[in-house]
């Protein structure tokens, strides 16, 4: 089979546009964690509040759930409720942008269009890394003790990569859909609210009929049991490959969302 050669003006294009791209894209990548360093608000639902959240269930609520072994089934949960919260805030910082002008402003300037979704998403799973890592270390001072080995970790930094990536371009998109911060809020509180009615804090077998439908057909319920399975070292099952389904075809339709309003509500 053949290849059609790109005319020459427009291979110089894609030439000249690749490193745009990657020089836009980190000076927004700057931006957004620069916001994030000054905004005390921000740093603190990103990065304290998952802190306070775990010790919250294990101390407080874990001797009426689950017993002094609860720490080891609630960390997955935690971890994934402690990505909505720092995922909320790129929905906030979207809207903010949109409805303050300024990317109207970067649009008239000399940069990819790209780069500034880009900025925010990759800003967002630094931040959900960070407070990911800081939630294990207070998890192992709390009695935390799973058993994966290397390749369980492996797959375990794989899944969560991969659901931070896919929750921040949905978020992202919801920045968008709502159009100012108020509203993105707002719309963000379902996504928050999604973990309490999965796996991540009892199991489902204990929940009423009607929920114990929603929480097993939910896209965060074969995420914490694949993570809460590898960290464990119990079989994962179906729940492995439903969870990559699930959050492949989250992060994908919310990108092309999120380029598809970023046109609309930008020209």
């Amino acid at each position: 089979m053949s290849t059609v050669p790109l005319p020459r003006n427009e291979s110089v294009r894609l030439e000249q546009n690749r490193p745009r791209f990657v020089a836009d894209s980190a000076q927004m990548i700057g931006r957004s964690l620069r916001h994030t360093v000054r905004g005390v608000e921000t740093l603190l639902v990103s990065v304290m509040l998952p802190v306070i959240l775990l010790l919250l269930f294990v101390y407080v609520f874990g001797g009426a759930i689950g017993g002094a072994g609860y720490v080891d089934y609630v960390v997955p949960g935690i971890i994934v409720l402690c990505a909505g919260f720092g995922a909320s805030q790129t929905a906030v910082s979207v809207a903010t942008d949109l409805s303050s002008g300024i990317i109207r402003r970067f649009r008239t300037m000399a940069i990819v269009s790209s780069a500034v979704l880009t900025g925010h998403v990759v800003a967002s799973v630094a931040r959900n890394i960070v407070s990911t890592l800081l939630v294990f270390g207070v998890a192992f001072l709390a009695g935390f003790r799973p058993h994966a080995g290397a390749a369980g970790w492996l797959a375990v930094a794989g899944v969560l990569l991969l659901f931070v990536v896919a929750i921040s371009w949905l978020s992202a998109a919801l920045g968008l859909l709502a159009g100012n911060p108020e509203a993105a809020n707002g719309v963000t509180f379902a996504v928050m609210f999604l973990p309490y009615l999965s796996s991540a804090f009892v199991p489902i077998d204990t929940m009423p009929g009607v929920l114990q439908a929603i929480a097993r057909h939910q896209p965060l319920t074969p995420v914490v049991d694949t993570l809460r399975g590898l960290l464990l070292g119990t079989p994962v099952g179906s729940s492995g490959w439903l969870a990559v389904v699930w959050l492949v075809g989250i992060g994908l339709g919310s990108a092309v969302l999120s380029a598809w309003l970023f046109r609309r509500r930008t020209t």
